[in-house]
């Protein structure tokens, strides 16, 4: 497993579980961002933070920091 942080823009994966305090794993949470769901890595920002995310059927921005505390496996085509 990897953090959500260490994907390139195009990879696809899936969250196995959330680190953190437990207001920040809520936070997350509440976002969209459960075990289980497809994430896919659109995007950095020019500086690397945030990043954009497709969840769902959404894009959704996120920290770098945040994306750290999500471990997911990467899905392979």
């Amino acid at each position: 497993m990897l953090s959500l942080n260490e994907l390139h823009p195009g990879d696809r994966a899936t969250i196995r579980s959330i680190q953190g305090t437990t207001v920040e794993e809520a936070h997350l949470m509440e976002m969209g961002l459960l075990p289980g769901t497809a994430v896919e890595l659109i995007k950095r920002a020019p500086l690397g933070d945030p990043i954009e995310l497709r969840v769902r059927r959404y894009h959704l921005s996120i920290r770098r920091s945040e994306a750290h505390a999500i471990m997911v496996e990467k899905l392979t085509d």
